[in-house]
């Protein structure tokens, strides 16, 4: 019971800690501008200031040392932290003393300089347990929201895990179960670690990797809270789920070269494009071959319909189609002659069904399909199957299922299959992210932070006199 009540106690910590902090930054503040005698009337303040900055940061460290017993954090981060934050409290008191009883405005200037000097201090180490220890540096150097993995040149040659898993593990996981911090009491930086798993149990099962709970927490829906990482966070793409999948039912070997490992037909385009460096981080990406211009006539229909019928880039004659103010229902078939040249397709909210899928499943240069709050059912999507070029999809606000989406099984190119509000049952999201290893399931959800500034204050109109 103790624990539990600690436990909880514990996670106010992170919110008390800055009210010390602001109070005492202030006090010290107050303290070096009442030198001047214009600022004089600002001395009666510094007391009071630091008695209540003294009172909060003792709840400070009482709620530090019970966060400190979920061993969660680095040991020896978090003895530095509290012993530096007990300090802080400390030369607090002793300043607020100094005005209390016998004060000395030499001394309370070297004290309050020495305040702001172990309040920043203290104040990084706990950053460095929250964020990690090159929170502030690590922009300057490594952009966590793009790939987590650099070009390998001899791809077979190198060793799975140091050449692609640990620099996967570092970039994604780290922040939560590396060196510095243990969520969960797991860790995944060393070998031992990752094969002790956390409270939970083991985080993965050699060989079976939809089995393990490193992989399940992955596959949740964003908005899950088991989903790792959180979605907070920077996400792992489609590529990098689907090597730590095959890396794990392969063994999940320390040691082995890609070479020496059996390779699946879904890995081995992953394999190729990070030897080349040539992976699309998304689904706008164009085809690197050139295609012949368009029937100017049917895109001139198109246009005097009310089609937006735009390139897809300077100089491209790539096209994208925006039926958002056309009638789609009757103008669907004059997209057929432009099979070649339309790369992306929006038919978000329009009057579509089953029966426009055949026309738009000849349209096989798409690379982005966007058909969210259509009348679109698991029938039409059958007709997508002929889309190999497919990288992104949005069925957001239609009738599918599971079962229909899972007949796009055969589109190898699908990143993204975005699919909120659609009759994918929450019991199933888990095997279908298994039926797509390689694509990003968006099941929506998200929950946006509020913020003091989106409040409204309605007040009463003012009395007539």
């Amino acid at each position: 019971m103790f624990l539990s009540v600690s436990g909880l106690m514990g996670r106010f910590h992170p919110v008390l800690v800055h009210l010390p902090i602001g109070i005492l930054l202030l006090a010290c503040f107050f303290q070096w501008l009442s030198i001047k005698e214009r600022f004089a009337l600002l001395r009666p303040a510094i007391p009071v200031m630091l008695f209540w900055g003294v009172l909060s940061g003792i709840f400070s460290c009482l709620t530090g040392y019970m966060l400190s017993l979920s061993a969660d954090y680095d040991a020896d981060l978090v003895e530095q932290h509290q012993w530096l934050g007990i300090l802080s409290v400390t030369a607090s008191l002793i300043f607020y003393l100094l005005y209390k009883f016998s004060f000395n405005e030499k001394m309370a200037r070297w004290f309050s300089l020495g305040i702001i000097v172990l309040i920043t201090i203290t104040g990084h180490l706990g950053g460095s347990l929250t964020h990690g220890s090159d929170y502030l540096t690590s922009a300057l150097h490594n952009n966590q929201e793009g790939p987590a993995l650099k070009p390998i040149p001899n791809i077979q040659e190198a060793a799975l895990y140091p050449g692609v898993v640990q620099p996967l593990l570092q970039a994604r996981c780290y922040s939560c179960h590396g060196p510095e911090k243990q969520k969960g009491k797991l860790r995944l930086d060393q070998q031992n670690f990752i094969l002790k798993g956390g409270k939970d149990g083991v985080a993965l099962i050699a060989g079976k990797a939809d089995e393990s709970e490193m992989i399940r927490r992955i596959l949740l829906p964003v908005s899950n809270e088991k989903h790792m990482p959180p979605k907070e966070k920077p996400q792992l793409t489609a590529e990098e789920i689907a090597l730590l999948h095959w890396w794990i039912n392969t063994g999940a070997d320390f040691n082995k070269k890609i070479k020496d490992l059996p390779q699946t037909e879904k890995i081995k385009p992953v394999l190729i494009a990070l030897q080349s460096g040539n992976v699309k981080k998304e689904e706008n990406a164009m085809p690197d071959q050139q295609v012949a211009k368009a029937d100017e006539t049917i895109v001139s229909r198109l246009k005097k319909a009310g089609v937006i019928v735009v390139p897809v880039a300077q100089n491209s004659n790539y096209l994208s189609a925006n039926f958002v103010n056309a009638n789609a229902d009757s103008l669907i078939v004059l997209l057929e002659p432009l099979k070649e040249q339309l790369l992306w397709l929006k038919l978000d909210h329009a009057a579509i069904n089953d029966a426009a899928m055949p026309v738009i499943g000849k349209l096989t240069t798409l690379t982005k399909l966007q058909l969210s709050n259509t009348l679109v059912t698991d029938q039409g999507i059958a007709a997508l199957q002929s889309l190999h070029h497919l990288a992104s999809l949005n069925l957001t606000g239609t009738k599918v299922t599971a079962k229909g989406i899972e007949r796009l099984k055969p589109l190898k190119a699908l990143r993204y299959l975005y699919l909120y509000q659609t009759d994918v049952k929450n019991q199933e999201w888990t095997s279908l992210q298994k039926a797509f290893p390689a694509t990003r399931l968006d099941s929506g959800k998200y929950i946006v932070a509020s913020l003091p500034t989106d409040t409204m204050i309605v007040k009463p109109p003012p009395k007539k006199m």
